[in-house]
């Protein structure tokens, strides 16, 4: 399925999410990699099978293999590191200040700029709700040199990707 497939699937009360995800698919704020791989996390953190091949078909090809295994590292680590440090700022008390001891290696060597990577952390942030996290990943994209239109741009992706996935899954359910 590709992105324009994925658009036609989304019923007329999800119109708004057909434009945008037309719009933000060309988001000229964003490199080409900075955008591809944001749409590619954002569908892995979004949890739906059609939206996710959907957002591989159209946006995978336009990565290198590298690129393509960091985002889904992105993806990944967020999983784990969201649900961790969600519950450590929203718990308090000695857990913030205890060691994680959780492995995090590729956090340091992600296979690509490091400002792109954490871009797609931010944006998985964004759609697991962790502000700890979104803070921590925004702090460091601006210090790398990303303006607040791209941080705005990543998290309007996020943002779409997750509300075509809950339509997508609304309508699949539906349907039996």
């Amino acid at each position: 399925m590709s992105l324009e497939a994925l658009r036609n699937a989304l019923p007329e009360y999800a119109k708004d999410q057909k434009l945008n995800l037309g719009s933000l698919a060309a988001e000229p704020s964003l490199t080409v990699q900075q955008r591809a791989g944001t749409f590619i996390v954002s569908a892995l953190a979004s949890r739906n099978a059609t939206v996710t091949r959907a957002i591989l078909a159209e946006f995978g090809p336009q990565l290198s293999a590298e690129a393509l295994a960091a985002a889904k590292g992105a993806a990944s680590i967020m999983g784990m590191n969201n649900i961790y440090y969600r519950f450590t700022h929203l718990v308090g008390g000695d857990y913030p200040s205890m060691p994680a001891k959780l492995r995090m290696n590729i956090m340091a060597k992600p296979g690509v700029e490091k400002a792109d990577f954490e871009l797609w952390s931010l944006a998985v942030s964004a759609i697991n709700g962790c502000g700890m996290c979104m803070e921590s990943h925004e702090k460091v994209v601006k210090h790398a040199g990303l303006t607040s239109e791209q941080v705005q741009a990543a998290v309007r992706i996020a943002s779409v990707v997750h509300a075509t996935a809950v339509t997508i899954e609304a309508e699949e359910a539906a349907a039996g």
